[in-house]
């Protein structure tokens, strides 16, 4: 398939040896006798190149430059004129050409123009591309939404140091996810990553699953046996809901931090300790400090650097990113993506996922299952459906502005996405003014997108 490209001039002599001249060229070529013919053409279908007169009448090509920047930013504009001066050049420059020829030209010389402007544009596309991909996934991490850009900027920036972090949210928003992203964005890579829960080991056995013991420390203790700190040796610890250590047993945690050395259960002797702790928890700790069961000084040796977690209600535009990865994990890499009904989309958007991703997980899977690539309101879970119809607040609060932000951010990208980019119209589909779409998408950082 060749590239597009759209030649935009009255004569319609010119028109036409552009468009035997670009189409031997391999190009698609289609043409417009004035602004607004092209303007109507680009709100039907995207180009990469536009190749345009500068005076016509009605608008002129320097108009049409500014109208084709603010709603097709991408497309790259050759300005074509007889009547070339040094200020239509630099005017022309200035609003975002990619660049200028003078009448008459010389056919080599626009060729090479038009080839320098497409493999610019190819080489923009890709690094667009690329940022995208970037921000999408990191770290195991699917998605876009500025809440998510934040955090992996500030991933980045604390994984190169040695810092304990404490990482605080609601179950489900991959906590471990964010530990596993710190220990490869450290000096500590290629070391081993060891994490353990918590909550999901017997209290009597805790300490000798962090330290270790020694041949006859307790009843079946048949030999000497290593633990998690010597396991993760020079890498990282990450202490899953660290709320649910045991009081005495904080003590020793906090001992290690503070000496980077330990002993093993029933031992005598001081191993040293080269691991970086990271921990994580779904409650307040604080609350606990306050109740006596979690100490302040070891809450402190934690919590040097403090990453939060987004609930899913706070970045709802990415959903469908979360979506299709889940369904391609499910119904196979090969596969289109989900097809999600407006109805369902609707209650899947407004639902609060109290178990947040991990919940859309499942609801994914259990769609993928049972109603294939297609996703209606009848094949979403019945507690779904049921919320749809009230309003749910998390036990915890939640902020009712971030919320509502991250709920109209979703539905201007959606308008984007449903009308191919063309501010204009997604403005129109949602029933707003073209002044007041832009506003919102001022507001959000989403002007330049």
């Amino acid at each position: 398939m060749g590239r597009k490209i759209l030649i935009v001039d009255d004569e319609t002599s010119m028109r036409e040896f552009l468009a035997i001249l670009l189409g031997r060229e391999g190009y698609q070529v289609e043409s417009a006798a004035d602004a607004e013919s092209a303007l109507a053409r680009l709100a039907e279908r995207s180009f990469d190149l536009i190749i345009s007169d500068v005076k016509m009448p009605g608008l002129d090509g320097i108009a049409l430059l500014e109208r084709v920047k603010l709603s097709w930013p991408d497309t790259a504009v050759l300005m074509l004129t007889a009547f070339t001066t040094a200020e239509d050049a630099v005017e022309a420059m200035k609003r975002g050409a990619y660049d200028y020829i003078a009448k008459p030209f010389k056919v080599e010389e626009l060729k090479i123009l038009v080839r320098n402007a497409l493999e610019k544009f190819d080489l923009k596309k890709e690094n667009v591309r690329l940022r995208q991909e970037l921000r999408h996934r990191f770290g195991g991490f699917v998605g876009k939404s500025r809440a998510m850009g934040e955090l992996y900027t500030l991933i980045e920036k604390v994984g190169a140091s040695g810092s304990s972090v404490l990482i605080v949210g609601e179950s489900g928003t991959g906590k471990e996810l964010a530990a596993r992203a710190l220990h490869e964005q450290s000096p500590r890579r290629g070391k081993p990553f060891v994490a353990v829960n918590c909550s999901a080991i017997p209290e009597n056995l805790m300490e000798s699953e962090l330290f270790g013991h020694k041949k006859g420390a307790f009843t079946g203790a048949i030999a000497d046996q290593s633990g998690l700190f010597e396991q993760a040796e020079r890498g990282t610890l990450f202490l899953d809901e660290v709320g649910e250590l045991p009081f005495l047993l904080q003590a020793k945690l906090l001992r290690v931090l503070q000496e980077k050395e330990f002993r093993r259960v029933g031992g005598s002797e001081a191993i040293k300790a080269d691991v970086r702790i990271v921990a994580a928890s779904n409650r307040d700790l604080q609350a606990h400090i306050r109740e006596g069961s979690f100490r302040e000084d070891l809450f402190y040796r934690l919590n040097v650097i403090m990453l939060r977690m987004p609930p899913l209600r706070e970045r709802v535009e990415d959903i469908p990113l979360l979506m299709e990865h889940f369904f391609h994990k499910y119904a196979g890499k090969g596969m289109s993506g989900p097809v999600v009904t407006p109805d369902a989309l609707k209650v899947i958007i407004s639902y609060p996922f109290p178990g947040n991703v991990r919940e859309l997980e499942n609801l994914v899977e259990r769609c993928t299952v049972l109603s294939g690539s297609t996703l209606d309101r009848a094949s979403l879970p019945p507690e779904m459906l049921s919320s749809s119809s009230q309003v749910d607040i998390p036990q915890e609060g939640m902020d009712l502005e971030a919320y509502l932000d991250a709920l109209e951010k979703r539905y201007l990208l959606s308008a984007l996405e449903q009308c191919h980019g063309v501010k204009k119209r997604a403005a129109e589909f949602l029933g707003l003014t073209f002044r007041s779409f832009r506003y919102r998408l001022a507001k959000f950082g989403m002007d330049d997108e």
